[in-house]
């Protein structure tokens, strides 16, 4: 049996290949108004349960290519002016990740971590002044830290703090509620707490911290859609030179609700924007509308000419914003929000082969320096952004096109972030059934971490400057080879046709997502892989 222990490689591009270090020089200069003359970027890899033998396999298979990089166990950091950046601890490294999956190619049975870094490495001249100003604009303190390279420690976890009784609860007066939202950092407001107080009232005792965060989970505008549900008491249209138009739509929804017998439903937008399809439907002109219990994507029967023989499918649209996320953290944010659209069709067991995406930001040629306080600067949100839509797009196989990007100075207050998709299946291979007492529940895809907890609720309250420091945990970090494994594995009849039910994890977690496949669960959450 080989001997394992502990290992730290470097990895940098050979001098005529350093087009990323060169690239992150030039944006450094331009848009820190620097003047560097020599950057240099290495991969950092801290190995463990690693063989020598083992090592020597992958050095140049897994962590570098021989024509184009040079691997080293050491870099001599003595009297150099460097910044070394990490991930959180608990957040999805990819890159960590998809080295694990290729070691376990060459050796399956290699029980092997790894953790990643980028090193960054400036000539000599450089001022402590100018490495503090690369430093704040480099790391993203959502997604990542510092990284003393002094140590190599094995895998560090996200402290886990013991879920507490929320004592006093059920004793809050009308006074105490606003600001006990704010202390939690809840998305709902005073209002929606004082049901809750009433209701653990009636339990007759205080909840867990986790129950009250699982409820504000589901009451969040982004899973309940409360700006959409709510009712809308009164209407004025402004005076512009479309007036004329919108009260005409006006007239024809109040029409429309007549005829179809919603006068005893509150008007809201929700109601607005869905009011046209039942409508359509109850007229029979919208016979193709597949109507289920299950909450994915829109899906409509269409006919499909193949070689010759008609064949019933089932087109499946949908769009999904990470407007917040995108904001907070644009390479992930933007990353996961093609990865999210993806997986309701999916999740209908359809194929996704095509995307758009449509995005809004304030002026990207704004300096640096001018940035709002708290905020990315304009031109990084955009890059990396458009980055992360683009690095989850290729690894899954998807094709976007089209993409546009709007400017307009109210886009600093928030980013738009707008990715859609389509995709198909053949209708007899999808079954839509109610579960039943006895059905077993299969959750699939890859391990969870401190990622995305709370996007729900993130992406539904107000953000202030210290937003950046304090939201880590509520952007999702997309895994688009495991993803693209799903879709695959969906493109089998012989699996869809096992499936009653599905529904996606979602930035609503495990809370939302079973709460949508039935009424009733026996959960065991110590059984989900971290």
């Amino acid at each position: 049996m080989n001997h394992t222990t502990d290992y730290r490689i470097f990895v940098e591009k050979l001098p005529r290949f350093r087009v990323e270090a060169e690239s992150l020089r030039r944006e450094l200069n331009t848009n820190l108004n620097l003047a560097l003359g020599e950057l240099r970027l290495l991969n950092v890899y801290d190995l463990f349960g690693f063989s020598e033998e083992l090592l020597e396999k992958t050095r140049y298979t897994v962590f570098g290519e021989v024509v184009t990089d040079s691997v080293t166990d050491s870099c001599d950091l003595g009297g150099r002016k460097y910044i070394a950046v990490e991930c959180l601890p608990g957040q999805f490294d990819q890159r960590a990740a998809s080295a694990v999956d290729c070691v376990r190619l060459i050796d399956p049975a290699a029980d092997v971590r790894i953790r990643s870094s980028k090193l960054l490495l400036f000539e000599d001249g450089t001022t402590d002044e100018e490495l503090e100003k690369i430093r704040r604009y480099y790391i993203n303190a959502v997604e990542s830290r510092e990284k003393d390279l002094s140590v190599l420690s094995d895998m560090e976890q996200a402290e886990v703090r013991p879920v507490e009784v929320l004592d006093g609860f059920t004793r809050m007066g009308e006074a105490e509620l606003e600001g006990f939202c704010r202390e939690k950092g809840l998305a709902m407001n005073a209002d929606d707490l004082r049901e809750v107080v009433k209701y653990f009232r009636t339990e007759g005792r205080d909840p867990y911290e986790t129950e009250l965060r699982i409820l504000d989970t589901y009451w969040s505008d982004h899973c309940r859609h409360t700006t959409f549900t709510t009712e809308l008491e009164g209407i004025a249209v402004e005076e512009s030179f479309v007036r004329e138009e919108i009260e005409d739509s006006l007239a024809l929804y109040l029409r429309i609700r007549r005829e179809l017998g919603r006068e005893h439903k509150s008007v809201c937008l929700m109601d607005i924007a869905t009011i046209g399809a039942r409508y359509l439907r109850k007229r029979g002109l919208l016979d193709d509308l597949e109507v289920s219990e299950e909450n994915n994507a829109c899906s409509i029967y269409v006919d499909v000419d193949v070689d010759g023989r008609t064949e019933k499918w089932l087109l499946q649209f949908k769009n999904e914003t990470h407007n917040h996320p995108t904001e907070i953290e644009p390479f992930g944010g933007a990353s996961t929000c093609l990865g999210g659209a993806i997986r309701d069709p999916l999740s209908g067991r359809s194929y996704v082969y095509q995307a758009m995406r449509v995005t809004g930001a304030g002026n990207i040629y704004q300096k640096v320096g001018d940035t709002l306080p708290g905020k990315l600067p304009q031109s990084v949100i955009s890059k990396k952004a458009a980055a992360g839509y683009s690095s989850y797009g290729n690894q899954i196989g998807l094709a976007t096109t089209h993409v546009r990007e709007i400017y307009h100075p109210d886009y600093v207050a928030k980013r738009l972030e707008v990715g859609a998709v389509v995709g198909a299946v053949k209708a007899g291979n999808v079954r839509r059934e109610r579960p039943e007492a006895g059905d077993v529940i299969v959750m699939l895809g890859g391990r969870t971490g401190r990622d995305g907890i709370g996007g729900a609720t993130g992406s539904s309250k107000e953000h202030d400057a210290r937003s950046l420091e304090t939201c880590g945990s509520e952007v999702q970090k997309g895994n688009a080879p495991e993803e693209r494994k799903l879709e695959r594995l969906f493109r089998r009849p012989e699996v869809t046709r096992l499936i009653k039910k599905s529904n996606d994890f979602g930035a609503g977690g495990v809370s939302v997502a079973i709460g949508e496949l039935a009424d009733g669960l026996d959960i065991y959450l110590d059984r989900v892989k971290t």
